[in-house]
Formats: C-alpha cells, structure tokens, sequence
C-alpha cells in the first residue's frame, strides 16, 4: 500500500465530517446513526441528500456549496478517495457536508424511514454482465431498498455515461409505473445542462473529453409496491 493511502487513511481517523462504521457495527443491525443524522450528524432540520459512489466527492461538495441550507453525504467504500473530499469540506467551513465510507449493500442500516429528500447516482459502475445484474445501483432490490428511506416525495438522479444502464434503468421504472420526470440520452445537447447537472466530476470529464454523451435520469419512487425487474432484462446484459 502505497504512503500517500497510509497517509490519508491516518487523517481520515481525524476528520469530523467522515463516518467509517466497522462491519460489525452495521452487519444486521442499525447503525446509531440511523434516523438521527439530523439531530446528531448534522444538528439541523433541512433536508438531507446522499451522493451514491461519490468517489473524490466532486458531486457532493458542489452540490453543498450551491445549496447551503441542506444537508450532503457523500457515500463510496474508497478511504483514500473521500479523502479529498472532505478534506475539501473542512478546508472550506462546509457544515453541511458529511461523507460515509461504507457498501451501499449496507444503507438500508443506515437511514431511517423518511430520512433522506433526494439521492444522486453518479457514473456506478454499470455491471453489465448477467450474473452482475443485482449489484447494479439501480436494480429493483436497490431502488427498493432505498424506498425505505427516502421521503414520499423525494428524488432520484442518475447520471450515467453508460447508455445501457440508462435504457434499462429507464425501462424498470416505466414497467413499475414510477413517475420519470426527466430523461435524456445526451445531457449536454438537450438543453436541460443547468448550473447543478453542469457539476462534472474526473470521470465526467474523462467521457466528455472521449466524444462520450452523458445521460440523464430524474424520478420518484412512490408507492409501497416492490419493484420488479423488466420483463424483457436480455438486451441490457451481455
């Protein structure tokens, strides 16, 4: 392991702003933290937003920055990556702003019922293959999982450079008639490329810079009804 990781894991032990539960404290059971980040993270009422897979925590900063009076988490299993994120945070006396180093296949021990207001997807690794299919962040055992905790009305977002994800995630919300709000295949020739979808993390740029569309997914996930994979699942594997 390289010095410079060794070096940010040390910090990271010192940061106020990053959570890191062991296994144990999350593997079938709630974490403390579960239902009270705003009472005991965060110490205000305003909405909380979760960046899923934030890596560096581009995303996640940014969206703190423009909209002080709500509260982010930055969420990815990468120590040495949300390293830079919040340290970033710190540096810029960023309150609102919190990052959790975790699996998402544990988030349902830590948010509450009616919790969070929205959540961004941002460039997952699209697991295109069959046998990888539930491991995509937008599969139906995901979005039911987060259902749980997101509040009756809150939002999804799913930025993707990956047209397959996109199209499939697309789909399972159409066959389970949740309400799609917006979606593009080619964020930035749409004309939809306001000031936060304008946000473009390292991986964003990288695709952009290859001629790569960038797609775009916004929708709720309303009802208590569990969500179903889409009939016709073959075209979106390999």
């Amino acid at each position: 392991m390289g010095k410079n990781k060794l070096q940010r894991f040390a910090e990271n032990e010192t940061f106020r702003n990053l959570v890191q539960p062991e296994f144990d404290d999350i593997f079938g059971k709630d974490f403390h933290l579960k239902g009270s980040w705003h009472t005991q993270f965060f110490k205000n009422n305003n909405p909380i937003v979760l960046e899923l897979g934030c890596g560096r925590g581009e995303y996640t900063v940014a969206l703190g920055e423009k909209f002080p009076n709500k509260n982010f988490i930055g969420i990815d299993i990468k120590g040495a990556r949300l390293w830079r994120g919040a340290k970033t945070a710190i540096e810029n006396g960023m309150d609102n702003v919190g990052f959790l180093r975790t699996r998402i296949e544990f988030i349902r021990s830590l948010f509450g019922s009616n919790e969070v207001a929205e959540l961004w997807i941002t460039f997952p690794d699209p697991q295109l293959k069959k046998s990888r299919l539930k491991k995509r962040l937008t599969c139906s055992g995901f979005l039911n999982s987060y259902r749980e905790f997101l509040t009756p009305d809150g939002i999804v977002h799913l930025k993707t450079d990956n047209q397959t994800l996109h199209f499939y995630t697309k789909k399972l919300l159409e066959e389970n008639e949740m309400e799609i709000l917006v979606a593009t295949n080619d964020l930035y020739n749409s004309g939809l490329a306001n000031e936060i979808l304008s946000v473009k993390t390292k991986y964003e740029q990288d695709y952009l810079a290859k001629g790569m569309p960038i797609t775009y997914l916004k929708f709720r996930l309303s009802g208590s009804k569990p969500l179903v994979e889409p009939e016709d699942v073959e075209p979106f594997v390999i």
